[in-house]
């Protein structure tokens, strides 16, 4: 069986990255509208509520937009906004979260693509709050970096476009100085934590790739972990895993840094426990492509599930 998707915002820096993977595909057929009809409101309805499923890579209003053009309720919709990632009734589209979210996945309608940086950080977090080797108040801090591609066609200009009002020579700079960011929600919600942590992003003057770290004082926690034991929890949550994996405590000591550009073009996610044991202190390190696992492989992988299809088609 063929299977007809349509990608609403194809031709922006996740659309376009989908429209690569799928582009070999011989189980799907990417249905496309021409470039006048893209911005006729009844074009898109129609070709919306025509295809088996509907992958939304616009903003958060136009994806709302989008999702009440939706009349067919055979068609499945990913959507890789914020617009939706805590809402009730959609289901958040990080298969490997728990035992039961791939099923969830699977079998949903409405699938809310993670956010880049909350893959990461949900990844290193949520095992160890349910293990309860991290409290659910903890003020947790997570620092990380980004290449400018996450920032979309706007900061990709800034960085690349040497004739744009917007051009910037900068190595690398901080934001959201006034700790308010739009990822921070599904942060919070996924991970089980009862306060917001303190997220303090960054971005490189690279394309693509990113490492998201969560730093941990074990000393001061209630539950005084261990290294090992943080490692042992993160291994065991992953085992088998077809796209995380953990990096061995021998790998990890033996690594003296780490190149955010590692998993370029791939949709994995690495994790590394970086910590000493005497000091009482740990370093929780996720590695991945936010273009990949962070977005665009990340709807694919979700797209296959939701269409019953092998998990990792068209997947490195």
């Amino acid at each position: 069986m063929t299977h007809r998707v349509f990608i609403d915002g194809e031709v922006g820096t996740t659309g376009l990255q989908i429209c690569q993977r799928l582009a070999a595909r011989t189980d799907l057929v990417v249905a496309s509208l021409s470039e006048e009809r893209r911005k006729d409101p009844a074009a898109r309805a129609e070709m919306i509520n025509s295809v088996d499923a509907v992958i939304l890579c616009l903003p958060d209003e136009a994806s709302r937009e989008a999702v009440s053009m939706i009349q067919n309720d055979q068609v499945r919709v990913i959507d890789a906004s914020t617009a939706f990632r805590t809402a009730p009734g959609w289901t958040y589209g990080f298969p490997e979260m728990s035992s039961a979210q791939r099923q969830a996945v699977a079998t949903s309608k409405r699938v809310s693509n993670p956010g880049c940086f909350p893959t990461g950080f949900i990844a290193l977090v949520r095992p160890l709050i349910e293990a309860g080797l991290v409290p659910a108040d903890w003020p947790v801090t997570v620092s990380a970096v980004s290449g400018y591609s996450g920032g979309g066609k706007p900061m990709i200009a800034e960085f690349e476009d040497e004739t744009s009002d917007s051009y910037t020579s900068e190595p690398y700079r901080i934001y959201a100085t006034g700790l308010e960011h739009k990822h921070v929600p599904e942060m919070q919600l996924h991970t089980g934590l009862t306060g917001k942590p303190l997220f303090a992003p960054s971005v490189g003057r690279y394309a693509q790739g990113m490492i998201v770290e969560v730093p941990l004082q074990l000393w001061a926690m209630p539950t005084l972990p261990q290294v090992s034991q943080l490692h042992e929890v993160l291994s065991l949550a992953y085992a088998g895993s077809r796209f995380v994996e953990v990096a061995s405590r021998a790998e990890a000591a033996s690594i003296k840094t780490l190149n955010p550009e590692g998993l370029n073009g791939t949709n994995r996610l690495k994790l590394f426990v970086f910590g000493n044991e005497a000091a009482g202190q740990a370093r929780l390190v996720a590695l991945l492509d936010n273009l990949g696992k962070g977005a665009s492989g990340a709807a694919v992988q979700n797209l296959n599930l939701m269409l019953g299809l092998d998990e990792g088609e068209g997947l490195i």
